[in-house]
């Protein structure tokens, strides 16, 4: 379900095997938003559009953002492929974010995020969820090495795009 100005939320039919599957699933979505936010740049290039440009600064800024290691974005459901700790410095990282600039939006991540990463972390002793974590340490490898590499160049789109404004 796609929400104006806010993104789109994705339900599954059913869950993913195991996290391996998920972190696949999950870091599509921003590659394919990286990718249609590059697209747009290119665009706003080639019109010498500063609108579009700005319109690719936001694209490349919000699959950034989406790729923070909380759950339920993209960037939580990733690193748990990694290893699930991970949630807690990603909350970590939103509760100073937050403190530093008050947004309900944020508030309302850091609450959903805050129980989805604590009901995970209860369940995670029990054998299906040892199973579902239980991740190869080449995939583990693969996944951060993904995970670094897409935050680098969603970095570096949002750093080609920005467009200095006189106020």
């Amino acid at each position: 379900m796609f929400i104006p100005f806010l993104g789109a939320l994705i339900t599954l039919k059913q869950l993913p095997d195991d996290a391996w599957n998920e972190a696949k699933v999950a870091i599509a979505g921003p590659i394919v938003g990286g990718l249609g936010a590059a697209a747009v740049w290119g665009v706003g290039e080639y019109l010498d559009s500063e609108l579009l440009v700005a319109l690719a600064f936001t694209g490349f800024f919000l699959n950034l953002f989406n790729l923070a290691p909380i759950s339920p974005l993209d960037g939580g459901r990733i690193v748990a492929a990694i290893h699930p700790v991970l949630w807690i410095v990603g909350l970590l990282a939103l509760v100073g974010l937050t403190i530093v600039a008050p947004n309900p939006i944020l508030i309302l991540i850091l609450i959903i995020g805050g129980l989805e990463s604590w009901r995970r972390w209860q369940h995670r002793r029990n054998p299906e969820s040892e199973a579902y974590y239980r991740v190869s340490p080449s995939r583990r490898v693969i996944t951060g090495v993904s995970y670094i590499v897409l935050a680098a160049l969603l970095t570096l789109g949002m750093s080609g795009t920005f467009v200095e404004r006189d106020i």
